[in-house]
C-alpha cells in the first residue's frame, strides 16, 4: 500500500497516513482468538479508536482489506469521508462462485522469467497481467514482502469464518466520495460483482482498467494516480 499511495500523496501536503497490518498478514500478530472475519474487523475498530478516537478520516482498502474497509464505513459513516477500494472482494466472498475471467497474460516476457528467481517468478507470473521489469520489481518490493511475513496458519483459519455477521451493505448507503477500482484481467475477485455494490455507495466512480489484474496498482499506475487523486480531490471539495 505505501508502494502505491505514498507517490499520491507526494505532491498533496497535510495528510497523515497510516497503513495498519491486518491479523496475520504482516507485524500484527493473529492469536488464536482472531478465528474470523468478525475478529479481524474488531481489531481494526480497536486501532481506529487507539490512534485516530473521534477523528474523522479516508479509508482505503484493498482486496480482502476493501471488505472489511465497507464494514468499517458502515459502522462509522460520520466519521469516514471518503472510502476507495482497490480490487476489492465483491458482493460473492467464495472465490468458486464468482464470477472472474480466466487467469491472461496480456504482455508476457519468457526471457524476464527466465532471468528471475524460480520462486519470485513463479508468484509473479501466477498473478501478472504486464511482465515487465518495473512490474517485476513492484511485485518483489511491495507484493512479495507481504507474501513473505503471512502467517498462512492464522489465515487458513480466519477462511473458515470468512463472511462479516453483518453484510458491510446491510445499513444506510454510504453517501460520501467512493472510488472502486477492479481489473479487466483480475481473476482473483473479477470486476462482475463489483459493479453490484454501486447502488449502495450514489457518490461512487466505479473503473474497470484494461491490461489490469488484481495488482491494477502497479499495471496501470498512471490510470491508478489520476483516479486516487480525482477521489482525494472530491473529498476535499466536500470538506
Amino acid at each position: 500500500m505505501l508502494g502505491c499511495l505514498e507517490p499520491v500523496f507526494a505532491g498533496r501536503p497535510g495528510y497523515r497516513r497510516l497503513y495498519p497490518d491486518l491479523p496475520g498478514m504482516g507485524a500484527s500478530a493473529a492469536p488464536p482468538e482472531i478465528a474470523g472475519s468478525d475478529d479481524v474487523l474488531d481489531a481494526v475498530q480497536d486501532f481506529v479508536d487507539d490512534t485516530l478516537g473521534d477523528v474523522p478520516f479516508l479509508l482505503v482498502g484493498e482486496s480482502y482489506g476493501g471488505y472489511l474497509a465497507r464494514a468499517l464505513a458502515r459502522s462509522r459513516p460520520g466519521q469516514v469521508l471518503g472510502l476507495a477500494l482497490i480490487c476489492p472482494i465483491g458482493t460473492v466472498l467464495d472465490y468458486a462462485e464468482r464470477s472472474v475471467p480466466p487467469r491472461q497474460v496480456l504482455r508476457s516476457d519468457p526471457d524476464l522469467l527466465a532471468s528471475t528467481d524460480a520462486r519470485t517468478a513463479d508468484e509473479f507470473a501466477n498473478i501478472a497481467v504486464v511482465q515487465t521489469p518495473e512490474t517485476l520489481r513492484r511485485f518483489r518490493d511491495e507484493i512479495l514482502v507481504g507474501l513473505d511475513v503471512a502467517d498462512t496458519v492464522a489465515m487458513a483459519r480466519i477462511r473458515q469464518r470468512w463472511a462479516l455477521s453483518e453484510d458491510p451493505e446491510g445499513g444506510a448507503p454510504f453517501a460520501r466520495p467512493t472510488l472502486i477500482l477492479t481489473g479487466r484481467q483480475d481473476h482473483a475477485t473479477g470486476y462482475l460483482e463489483q459493479f453490484a455494490l454501486l447502488p449502495h455507495y450514489p457518490r461512487a466512480t466505479f473503473a474497470v482498467l484494461d491490461v489490469a489484474g488484481h495488482n491494477l496498482q502497479i499495471e496501470q499506475p498512471v490510470l491508478f494516480d489520476a483516479l486516487v487523486g480525482e477521489w482525494l480531490d472530491r473529498v476535499a471539495a466536500e470538506r
